[in-house]
Protein backbone atom coordinates (compact mmCIF):
# COMPACT_ATOMS: atom_id res chain seq x y z
CA UNK A 1 0.00 0.00 0.00
CA UNK A 2 1.32 3.42 -0.78
CA UNK A 3 2.38 5.86 1.22
CA UNK A 4 0.06 8.88 2.39
CA UNK A 5 1.86 12.33 3.93
CA UNK A 6 -0.24 14.62 5.41
CA UNK A 7 0.07 18.24 6.29
CA UNK A 8 0.87 18.32 9.71
CA UNK A 9 0.25 22.25 11.28
CA UNK A 10 -2.25 24.42 12.88
CA UNK A 11 -4.42 24.24 10.31
CA UNK A 12 -4.74 20.60 10.14
CA UNK A 13 -5.29 20.67 13.90
CA UNK A 14 -8.06 23.39 13.80
CA UNK A 15 -9.95 21.60 11.06
CA UNK A 16 -13.64 22.30 10.85
CA UNK A 17 -15.49 19.02 12.06
CA UNK A 18 -18.11 17.94 9.47
CA UNK A 19 -20.72 15.56 10.36
CA UNK A 20 -19.77 12.45 8.10
CA UNK A 21 -20.94 10.30 11.06
CA UNK A 22 -23.98 11.62 11.69
CA UNK A 23 -27.00 9.26 11.84
CA UNK A 24 -30.34 9.28 12.00
CA UNK A 25 -32.72 7.40 14.66
CA UNK A 26 -33.93 4.05 14.00
CA UNK A 27 -37.09 2.89 15.54
CA UNK A 28 -38.10 0.73 18.02
CA UNK A 29 -36.34 -3.26 17.23
CA UNK A 30 -32.94 -1.80 18.17
CA UNK A 31 -33.79 0.21 21.10
CA UNK A 32 -35.39 -2.63 23.12
CA UNK A 33 -32.54 -4.45 22.87
CA UNK A 34 -30.27 -4.15 25.54
CA UNK A 35 -28.01 -0.94 24.66
CA UNK A 36 -25.97 -1.38 27.57
CA UNK A 37 -24.26 -4.39 26.64
CA UNK A 38 -21.69 -2.24 24.68
CA UNK A 39 -20.64 -1.02 27.52
CA UNK A 40 -20.55 -3.89 29.75
CA UNK A 41 -18.15 -5.83 27.50
CA UNK A 42 -15.90 -2.71 27.08
CA UNK A 43 -15.34 -2.81 30.74
CA UNK A 44 -15.21 -6.50 30.82
CA UNK A 45 -12.46 -6.11 27.92
CA UNK A 46 -10.48 -3.02 30.32
CA UNK A 47 -10.22 -5.44 33.11
CA UNK A 48 -9.35 -8.49 31.03
CA UNK A 49 -6.51 -7.23 29.03
CA UNK A 50 -5.11 -5.14 31.91
CA UNK A 51 -4.69 -8.12 34.03
CA UNK A 52 -3.36 -9.57 31.66
CA UNK A 53 0.27 -10.08 32.28
CA UNK A 54 1.33 -11.48 28.35
CA UNK A 55 0.29 -7.77 27.22
CA UNK A 56 1.52 -4.24 27.94
CA UNK A 57 -0.47 -1.08 27.91
CA UNK A 58 0.03 0.06 24.49
CA UNK A 59 -1.15 -3.36 22.65
CA UNK A 60 -4.17 -3.30 25.03
CA UNK A 61 -4.77 -0.58 22.79
CA UNK A 62 -4.96 -2.91 19.85
CA UNK A 63 -6.83 -5.66 21.38
CA UNK A 64 -9.73 -2.86 22.26
CA UNK A 65 -9.74 -1.99 18.83
CA UNK A 66 -10.29 -6.01 18.09
CA UNK A 67 -13.32 -6.08 20.41
CA UNK A 68 -15.10 -3.33 19.52
CA UNK A 69 -14.76 -3.99 15.78
CA UNK A 70 -16.23 -7.48 15.96
CA UNK A 71 -19.42 -5.89 18.38
CA UNK A 72 -20.11 -3.26 15.74
CA UNK A 73 -20.12 -5.41 13.06
CA UNK A 74 -22.32 -8.18 14.97
CA UNK A 75 -24.86 -4.97 15.67
CA UNK A 76 -25.01 -3.41 12.66
CA UNK A 77 -25.32 -6.47 10.48
CA UNK A 78 -28.51 -6.72 12.52
CA UNK A 79 -29.53 -3.11 12.87
CA UNK A 80 -28.17 -2.30 9.57
CA UNK A 81 -28.15 1.18 10.14
CA UNK A 82 -24.36 2.17 9.40
CA UNK A 83 -22.16 0.38 6.68
CA UNK A 84 -19.97 -2.33 8.55
CA UNK A 85 -16.57 -2.64 9.58
CA UNK A 86 -16.10 -5.59 7.59
CA UNK A 87 -18.96 -7.90 5.90
CA UNK A 88 -20.29 -11.06 7.04
CA UNK A 89 -22.84 -12.48 5.00
CA UNK A 90 -26.19 -12.94 5.27
CA UNK A 91 -26.89 -11.65 9.06
CA UNK A 92 -30.24 -14.12 10.51
CA UNK A 93 -33.62 -12.42 10.15
CA UNK A 94 -34.59 -11.34 14.04
CA UNK A 95 -31.51 -12.34 15.89
CA UNK A 96 -30.97 -10.98 18.86
CA UNK A 97 -28.08 -8.50 18.52
CA UNK A 98 -27.62 -8.22 22.74
CA UNK A 99 -27.05 -11.79 22.17
CA UNK A 100 -24.67 -11.03 18.96
CA UNK A 101 -22.63 -8.36 21.22
CA UNK A 102 -22.06 -10.34 23.49
CA UNK A 103 -20.77 -13.37 22.26
CA UNK A 104 -18.67 -11.40 19.37
CA UNK A 105 -17.10 -9.68 22.50
CA UNK A 106 -16.53 -13.09 24.40
CA UNK A 107 -15.25 -14.63 20.99
CA UNK A 108 -12.30 -11.80 20.50
CA UNK A 109 -11.46 -12.01 24.40
CA UNK A 110 -11.34 -15.79 24.83
CA UNK A 111 -9.07 -15.78 21.83
CA UNK A 112 -6.61 -13.12 22.96
CA UNK A 113 -6.69 -13.24 26.59
CA UNK A 114 -7.41 -16.62 27.14
CA UNK A 115 -6.22 -16.93 30.72
CA UNK A 116 -9.25 -15.32 32.06
CA UNK A 117 -11.82 -18.30 30.24
CA UNK A 118 -13.79 -18.66 33.51
CA UNK A 119 -14.39 -14.69 34.05
CA UNK A 120 -15.53 -14.18 30.43
CA UNK A 121 -17.58 -17.26 30.58
CA UNK A 122 -19.15 -16.15 33.53
CA UNK A 123 -19.66 -12.23 31.78
CA UNK A 124 -21.47 -14.10 28.97
CA UNK A 125 -23.71 -15.39 31.24
CA UNK A 126 -25.19 -12.02 32.69
CA UNK A 127 -25.32 -10.59 29.43
CA UNK A 128 -27.42 -13.72 28.13
CA UNK A 129 -29.41 -14.04 31.30
CA UNK A 130 -31.51 -10.70 30.27
CA UNK A 131 -31.95 -12.36 26.51
CA UNK A 132 -35.52 -14.58 26.05
CA UNK A 133 -34.46 -17.99 25.57
CA UNK A 134 -35.43 -18.94 21.97
CA UNK A 135 -34.21 -19.11 18.70
CA UNK A 136 -33.43 -15.31 18.35
CA UNK A 137 -31.34 -15.89 21.51
CA UNK A 138 -29.29 -18.96 19.76
CA UNK A 139 -29.21 -17.17 16.84
CA UNK A 140 -27.48 -14.44 17.85
CA UNK A 141 -24.74 -16.09 20.14
CA UNK A 142 -24.23 -17.71 16.66
CA UNK A 143 -23.81 -14.62 14.34
CA UNK A 144 -22.18 -13.05 16.85
CA UNK A 145 -19.01 -15.87 17.39
CA UNK A 146 -19.05 -16.09 13.26
CA UNK A 147 -18.31 -12.19 13.39
CA UNK A 148 -15.52 -12.45 15.61
CA UNK A 149 -14.08 -15.58 14.42
CA UNK A 150 -14.21 -13.83 10.82
CA UNK A 151 -12.42 -11.01 12.03
CA UNK A 152 -10.07 -12.90 13.87
CA UNK A 153 -9.10 -14.71 10.89
CA UNK A 154 -8.48 -11.81 9.26
CA UNK A 155 -6.11 -10.27 11.82
CA UNK A 156 -4.09 -13.50 11.27
CA UNK A 157 -0.34 -12.86 10.62
CA UNK A 158 -0.72 -9.06 10.79
CA UNK A 159 2.53 -8.85 12.54
CA UNK A 160 1.85 -8.94 16.19
CA UNK A 161 4.37 -10.26 18.39
CA UNK A 162 6.91 -10.44 15.00
CA UNK A 163 10.48 -10.29 15.94
CA UNK A 164 11.10 -6.70 15.09
CA UNK A 165 15.09 -5.69 16.52
CA UNK A 166 15.22 -2.29 18.17
CA UNK A 167 19.07 -1.54 19.11
CA UNK A 168 20.03 2.17 17.57
CA UNK A 169 23.64 3.00 18.08
CA UNK A 170 24.06 5.09 21.28
CA UNK A 171 25.15 8.62 19.83
CA UNK A 172 23.61 12.07 20.57
CA UNK A 173 19.94 12.81 20.32
CA UNK A 174 19.44 8.87 20.14
CA UNK A 175 17.23 6.77 22.60
CA UNK A 176 18.76 4.46 25.51
CA UNK A 177 16.78 2.89 28.25
CA UNK A 178 16.14 4.98 30.91
CA UNK A 179 16.65 4.93 34.76
CA UNK A 180 15.46 3.60 36.56
CA UNK A 181 14.48 0.22 35.12
CA UNK A 182 16.60 0.68 32.18
CA UNK A 183 14.56 -1.36 29.96
CA UNK A 184 14.53 -1.99 26.58
CA UNK A 185 11.55 -0.46 24.05
CA UNK A 186 8.50 -2.34 24.66
CA UNK A 187 6.74 -3.72 22.22
CA UNK A 188 8.77 -2.80 19.20
CA UNK A 189 6.33 -5.07 16.65
CA UNK A 190 3.34 -2.69 17.38
CA UNK A 191 4.94 -0.23 14.78
CA UNK A 192 5.05 -2.98 12.15
CA UNK A 193 1.08 -4.56 12.71
CA UNK A 194 -1.07 -3.58 9.97
CA UNK A 195 -3.85 -0.92 11.16
CA UNK A 196 -7.37 -1.66 11.47
CA UNK A 197 -8.66 1.34 9.44
CA UNK A 198 -5.24 2.99 8.17
CA UNK A 199 -3.76 2.37 4.75
CA UNK A 200 -0.54 1.41 6.38
CA UNK A 201 1.45 2.05 9.35
CA UNK A 202 2.92 4.76 7.54
CA UNK A 203 0.06 6.75 6.37
CA UNK A 204 0.30 9.51 8.07
CA UNK A 205 3.87 10.52 9.11
CA UNK A 206 5.06 12.97 11.62
CA UNK A 207 7.22 15.66 10.87
CA UNK A 208 10.68 14.68 12.48
CA UNK A 209 12.16 15.79 15.43
CA UNK A 210 13.79 19.30 15.94
CA UNK A 211 17.68 18.52 15.05
CA UNK A 212 19.59 19.11 18.15
CA UNK A 213 21.19 22.88 17.50
CA UNK A 214 17.89 24.20 16.14
CA UNK A 215 15.94 26.94 18.25
CA UNK A 216 12.81 24.67 18.67
CA UNK A 217 15.24 21.84 20.31
CA UNK A 218 16.77 24.53 22.69
CA UNK A 219 13.11 26.01 23.32
CA UNK A 220 11.87 22.41 24.04
CA UNK A 221 14.89 21.54 26.31
CA UNK A 222 14.87 24.50 28.40
CA UNK A 223 10.95 24.51 29.32
CA UNK A 224 11.48 20.44 30.05
CA UNK A 225 13.96 20.96 32.17
CA UNK A 226 12.40 23.61 34.35
CA UNK A 227 9.29 22.76 34.10
CA UNK A 228 9.46 19.01 34.42
CA UNK A 229 12.06 18.69 37.18
CA UNK A 230 10.55 16.34 40.25
CA UNK A 231 12.13 19.22 42.47
CA UNK A 232 10.53 22.04 39.74
CA UNK A 233 9.99 25.67 41.61
CA UNK A 234 8.64 26.73 38.18
CA UNK A 235 5.84 24.99 38.07
CA UNK A 236 2.87 25.70 39.56
CA UNK A 237 0.47 23.81 42.40
CA UNK A 238 -2.42 24.44 39.36
CA UNK A 239 0.23 22.61 36.58
CA UNK A 240 1.57 20.01 39.27
CA UNK A 241 -1.99 18.59 40.03
CA UNK A 242 -2.60 18.59 36.29
CA UNK A 243 0.54 16.54 35.14
CA UNK A 244 -0.31 14.06 38.03
CA UNK A 245 -4.00 13.71 36.92
CA UNK A 246 -2.59 12.59 33.16
CA UNK A 247 -0.39 10.49 34.56
CA UNK A 248 -2.08 6.98 34.83
CA UNK A 249 -3.43 4.64 32.95
CA UNK A 250 -4.84 5.87 29.07
CA UNK A 251 -6.68 2.74 28.34
CA UNK A 252 -8.46 2.92 32.15
CA UNK A 253 -9.37 6.66 31.93
CA UNK A 254 -10.29 6.85 28.61
CA UNK A 255 -12.60 3.90 28.57
CA UNK A 256 -14.10 4.85 31.76
CA UNK A 257 -15.03 8.51 29.91
CA UNK A 258 -16.52 6.46 26.99
CA UNK A 259 -18.67 4.41 29.19
CA UNK A 260 -19.87 7.52 30.93
CA UNK A 261 -20.95 9.05 27.67
CA UNK A 262 -22.85 6.04 26.33
CA UNK A 263 -25.16 6.44 29.78
CA UNK A 264 -25.62 9.75 29.96
CA UNK A 265 -26.70 10.10 25.95
CA UNK A 266 -28.82 6.80 25.97
CA UNK A 267 -27.48 5.64 23.48
CA UNK A 268 -29.39 2.75 22.02
CA UNK A 269 -27.15 -0.70 20.98
CA UNK A 270 -26.52 0.44 17.37
CA UNK A 271 -25.38 3.74 18.09
CA UNK A 272 -23.56 2.66 21.50
CA UNK A 273 -21.70 0.37 19.18
CA UNK A 274 -20.57 2.59 16.60
CA UNK A 275 -19.45 4.81 19.18
CA UNK A 276 -17.12 2.93 20.94
CA UNK A 277 -16.33 1.28 17.60
CA UNK A 278 -15.30 4.69 16.22
CA UNK A 279 -12.95 5.45 18.55
CA UNK A 280 -11.49 2.07 20.06
CA UNK A 281 -10.46 1.22 16.71
CA UNK A 282 -9.18 4.94 15.03
CA UNK A 283 -6.98 4.62 18.65
CA UNK A 284 -5.82 1.52 17.69
CA UNK A 285 -4.52 2.47 14.87
CA UNK A 286 -2.80 5.77 16.13
CA UNK A 287 -0.93 3.53 18.60
CA UNK A 288 0.38 1.43 15.45
CA UNK A 289 1.05 5.17 13.91
CA UNK A 290 2.70 6.56 16.85
CA UNK A 291 5.14 3.27 17.63
CA UNK A 292 5.99 3.36 13.90
CA UNK A 293 6.92 7.19 14.68
CA UNK A 294 9.35 5.33 17.82
CA UNK A 295 11.05 2.89 15.64
CA UNK A 296 12.27 5.63 12.83
CA UNK A 297 13.26 8.38 14.74
CA UNK A 298 14.63 6.63 17.73
CA UNK A 299 14.47 10.15 19.60
CA UNK A 300 16.01 10.29 23.24
CA UNK A 301 13.87 10.99 26.39
CA UNK A 302 14.12 14.42 28.60
CA UNK A 303 16.24 12.49 31.00
CA UNK A 304 18.77 11.61 28.48
CA UNK A 305 19.23 14.86 27.24
CA UNK A 306 19.82 17.06 30.23
CA UNK A 307 21.82 14.26 31.61
CA UNK A 308 23.87 14.30 27.91
CA UNK A 309 23.73 17.31 26.83
CA UNK A 310 27.07 18.30 26.95
CA UNK A 311 27.68 16.29 23.86
CA UNK A 312 24.59 17.62 21.98
CA UNK A 313 26.66 20.22 20.12
CA UNK A 314 24.14 22.95 21.75
CA UNK A 315 25.82 25.75 23.16
CA UNK A 316 22.72 26.56 24.77
CA UNK A 317 21.91 23.52 26.65
CA UNK A 318 23.71 22.65 29.70
CA UNK A 319 24.14 19.45 30.89
CA UNK A 320 22.70 18.77 34.59
CA UNK A 321 23.27 14.37 35.85
CA UNK A 322 21.66 15.10 38.87
CA UNK A 323 18.02 15.78 36.79
CA UNK A 324 15.10 13.53 37.40
CA UNK A 325 11.52 13.82 35.47
CA UNK A 326 8.53 14.01 38.00
CA UNK A 327 7.59 10.63 37.04
CA UNK A 328 9.62 7.76 35.59
CA UNK A 329 9.83 8.15 32.28
CA UNK A 330 8.40 4.76 30.09
CA UNK A 331 10.78 2.42 28.02
CA UNK A 332 10.10 3.75 24.50
CA UNK A 333 11.75 6.99 22.77
CA UNK A 334 10.39 10.29 23.05
CA UNK A 335 8.60 10.97 19.35
CA UNK A 336 6.03 10.58 19.04
CA UNK A 337 3.84 10.88 22.49
CA UNK A 338 1.39 7.99 22.98
CA UNK A 339 -0.39 9.57 26.09
CA UNK A 340 -1.36 12.49 23.65
CA UNK A 341 -2.17 10.40 20.12
CA UNK A 342 -4.52 8.41 22.03
CA UNK A 343 -6.17 11.00 24.04
CA UNK A 344 -6.31 13.02 20.48
CA UNK A 345 -7.58 10.02 18.01
CA UNK A 346 -10.12 9.01 21.29
CA UNK A 347 -11.45 12.55 21.66
CA UNK A 348 -11.48 13.67 18.10
CA UNK A 349 -13.32 10.49 16.97
CA UNK A 350 -15.84 11.06 20.05
CA UNK A 351 -16.37 14.43 18.69
CA UNK A 352 -17.15 13.30 14.88
CA UNK A 353 -19.96 10.63 16.91
CA UNK A 354 -21.07 12.83 18.88
CA UNK A 355 -20.66 16.24 17.95
CA UNK A 356 -18.46 19.28 19.41
CA UNK A 357 -19.82 19.65 22.82
CA UNK A 358 -18.49 16.24 24.21
CA UNK A 359 -19.23 17.01 27.80
CA UNK A 360 -16.26 14.48 28.66
CA UNK A 361 -16.27 13.16 32.54
CA UNK A 362 -12.57 12.08 33.44
CA UNK A 363 -11.32 10.40 36.02
CA UNK A 364 -8.07 9.91 37.18
CA UNK A 365 -6.65 6.28 37.97
CA UNK A 366 -2.81 8.29 39.40
CA UNK A 367 -4.72 11.14 42.04
CA UNK A 368 -7.68 8.68 43.28
CA UNK A 369 -10.44 10.42 43.61
CA UNK A 370 -9.98 13.26 41.41
CA UNK A 371 -12.46 14.33 38.38
CA UNK A 372 -12.38 16.93 35.93
CA UNK A 373 -14.88 17.50 33.43
CA UNK A 374 -14.50 19.07 29.43
CA UNK A 375 -17.09 20.53 27.51
CA UNK A 376 -14.94 19.99 23.75
CA UNK A 377 -12.22 17.74 23.15
CA UNK A 378 -10.02 21.06 21.76
CA UNK A 379 -9.11 21.86 25.71
CA UNK A 380 -9.01 18.10 26.71
CA UNK A 381 -5.90 17.87 24.22
CA UNK A 382 -3.95 21.25 25.07
CA UNK A 383 -4.20 20.25 28.69
CA UNK A 384 -2.53 16.30 28.17
CA UNK A 385 -0.15 18.17 25.68
CA UNK A 386 1.04 20.68 29.17
CA UNK A 387 0.69 17.52 31.38
CA UNK A 388 3.23 15.07 29.50
CA UNK A 389 5.74 17.87 29.52
CA UNK A 390 4.90 19.00 33.48
CA UNK A 391 5.81 15.24 34.08
CA UNK A 392 9.26 15.57 32.47
CA UNK A 393 9.02 12.68 30.06
CA UNK A 394 7.83 14.78 26.78
CA UNK A 395 9.54 17.62 24.66
CA UNK A 396 6.58 19.75 23.88
CA UNK A 397 7.29 19.45 19.67
CA UNK A 398 6.69 15.34 20.75
CA UNK A 399 3.72 16.10 22.38
CA UNK A 400 2.11 18.69 19.61
CA UNK A 401 2.45 16.49 16.82
CA UNK A 402 1.02 13.24 18.57
CA UNK A 403 -1.92 15.29 19.27
CA UNK A 404 -2.13 16.71 15.42
CA UNK A 405 -1.43 12.83 14.44
CA UNK A 406 -4.34 11.68 16.65
CA UNK A 407 -6.72 14.75 15.11
CA UNK A 408 -5.80 13.82 11.45
CA UNK A 409 -6.07 10.28 11.80
CA UNK A 410 -9.82 10.73 12.76
CA UNK A 411 -10.64 13.07 10.86
CA UNK A 412 -9.40 10.59 7.44
CA UNK A 413 -11.26 7.68 9.74
CA UNK A 414 -14.70 9.41 10.00
CA UNK A 415 -14.70 10.45 6.39
CA UNK A 416 -14.42 6.42 5.45
CA UNK A 417 -15.93 4.79 7.80
CA UNK A 418 -18.69 4.24 10.40
CA UNK A 419 -21.23 6.20 7.55
CA UNK A 420 -24.64 5.84 7.39
CA UNK A 421 -26.12 3.78 5.18
CA UNK A 422 -27.18 5.18 2.16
Amino acid sequence: MGTVRRRFGAAATAAVLVPVLAGTAEAAPARAETASVVADWNAVAVTTLGGDTTKVVPENFLYLGFVHAAIYDAVVGLHPRYEPYRRHGQAPRGASATAAAAAAGHKILETYSPYAQSALDDALAASLAGVPDGAAKQAGITYGERVAGDLIAQRANDGRNAPVQFTPTPAPGVWRPTPPANLPMAVPWLGRVTPLLARSPAQFTPPAPPSLTSRRYTRDFLEVKAMGSATSTSRTAAQTATARFFSGNAVVQLNTALRDQAAARNLDIVDAARMFAATAMTTADVAILTWRSKLDTAFWRPLTAIHLAGADGNPDTTADPSWTPMIAAPNYPDHVSGYNSVVAATSRSLEHVVGPRLDLKLTSTAVPGEVRHYRGGATFRADVVDARIWLGIHFRTADTAARTLGVDLADWAARHYFRPRR
